[in-house]
């Protein structure tokens, strides 16, 4: 290849042959370690000056790093071509000002987890599918330097004695981090991006995660203020489809939104947005979603939007769904509705509920009136597949009626049919009444 990194060579040695796609190179230790060394040049001479890369800026930082890098090739320690010169201008601006090879894959529109198994492998997922890309960390030491430039400056600590973290980036993106010695194969990196532009009801429809039925009942139930429970698995959509419903809340409401990691992005004027804190490393000082559920009570919510019940919050939540905050939201990770009203009530357990189970299930019951099943089919592509209104309890069961599903086949293809199933909602009489309610106040 044309790109020289191995600087013991004497000038005037025989180049190895050129490469066809320069990016991959990136993998190469020789590469790794040619632009750690243009990195550390790069810094010492900032420093020199009294500056940094932020008070540079992007453009006087871009004109040093290539000064460097044309520097160094007249020295002869660099032989490059055009594309490989631009290649190592743009990864050492990620290096110096971002967060390295985390950098570009940030700002891709199209990539919505990325996944960092250690530091010679980075994954990521595209529409609902995996992929390894061609970007690596140096050594555990590099990567390690990006994730302390990652939780240090919103003031949480990872290390040996504290080796797990859920953090946040500035664009809220979601960040969660396990190092050894918890991470046997060296520090792990796993990283939800925010969607700087939220998805609206016609995405929905032309992606097909719903179908146009789907989505007028619960934009109507929305309106109606029934308390709406989302449930799926990990990585199915859960906040997607909860942030989206969002948007059909009336601008007169006071909305309190709870969540481990703000990432709603509520249009209404009146938001107020709360943050779970976890424990310092004295395992103090910690501020649970139970706390705030309470402490939003006294705020005078119109609706309260949780971001995940997870735990003994859930006492709390379905108190406020069942005591004048109609119109509240939640989601949960269940595989079905009947599956997540059984984690609503293993959760109950844990915060002490011990009334039989007839009046736990009466209690949820009352609380919950519908709940959306979202989930991330075999092909990556993601599909609303249940949308069932809550009705009570049958003796000790729960009553469902079952709107909308959706219907794969063949099995594993992510394709199949939405069907419509009761031939009216339970709750018309309310859907229907303050829909009229709304277009007399000039709401709709």
């Amino acid at each position: 290849m044309s790109l020289l990194f191995d600087t013991s060579l004497p000038r005037g040695a025989a180049r190895p042959a050129p490469v066809a796609q320069p990016a991959a190179q990136r993998m190469s230790d020789s590469y790794q370690a040619v632009m750690a060394q243009t990195c550390a040049q790069v810094i010492e001479q900032l420093e020199a000056r009294g500056s940094t890369a932020e008070t540079l800026g992007p453009r006087a930082l871009r004109t040093e790093i290539e000064q460097v890098i044309t520097s160094r090739s007249r020295r002869g320690q660099l032989a490059l071509n055009a594309a490989e010169r631009l290649l190592l201008i743009e990864d050492v601006e990620d290096e110096v000002a971002g967060l390295g090879p985390l950098a570009p894959l940030l700002r891709d529109g199209s990539i919505d987890d990325i996944i960092v198994n250690g530091p010679g492998t980075i994954y990521v997922e595209r529409s609902g599918m995996l992929e390894k890309v061609d970007r690596r960390f140096r050594d555990d030491a590099h990567l390690m330097n990006i994730i302390q430039r990652i939780v240090g400056p919103i003031g949480r600590r990872v290390d040996e004695a504290s080796p797990y973290v859920d953090a946040r980036l500035a664009d809220g993106s979601r960040v969660n981090i396990v190092i050894p010695p918890v991470a046997l194969d060296g520090p792990l990196l796993s990283i939800r991006k925010f969607r700087m532009q939220a998805l609206g009801l016609e995405d929905f429809i032309n992606r097909q995660v719903m179908s146009a039925e789907m989505a007028a009942y619960l934009a109507a139930a929305v309106r109606s203020r029934l308390n709406i429970l989302i449930c799926g698995g990990t990585g199915a959509g859960k906040s997607t489809l909860l942030n989206m419903l969002s948007h059909f809340i009336s601008d007169r409401e006071r909305l309190i939104t709870i969540e481990d990691a703000a990432e709603l992005q509520l249009r209404q004027d009146h938001v107020v947005r709360l943050e779970t804190r976890p424990p310092n490393v004295d395992g103090n000082r910690e501020i649970s979603a139970r706390e705030l559920v309470r402490n939003a009570l006294r705020m005078r919510p119109d609706r309260i939007i949780l971001g995940e019940v997870r735990g003994v919050e859930v006492v709390e939540m379905l108190q406020a769904m069942s005591t004048g905050h109609d119109g509240s939201m939640a989601t949960l990770h269940g595989n079905s509705p009947r599956d997540a009203f059984a984690r609503l009530e293993m959760l109950m357990g844990f915060a002490g509920v011990q009334n039989d189970i007839r009046a736990i299930r009466r209690f949820i019951a009352s609380s919950v009136h519908v709940v959306v099943h979202i989930q991330r089919l075999a092909n990556g592509s993601r599909r609303v597949t249940g949308v069932t209104e809550v009705t009570g309890i049958e003796g000790e069961a729960y009553s469902f009626n079952e709107l909308f599903s959706f219907h794969e086949q063949p099995a594993m293809s992510g394709m199949g049919e939405f069907r419509s199933h009761s031939p009216r909602p339970y709750f018309e009489a309310r859907l229907r009444d303050y829909t009229a309610a709304a277009v007399r106040q000039g709401i709709l």
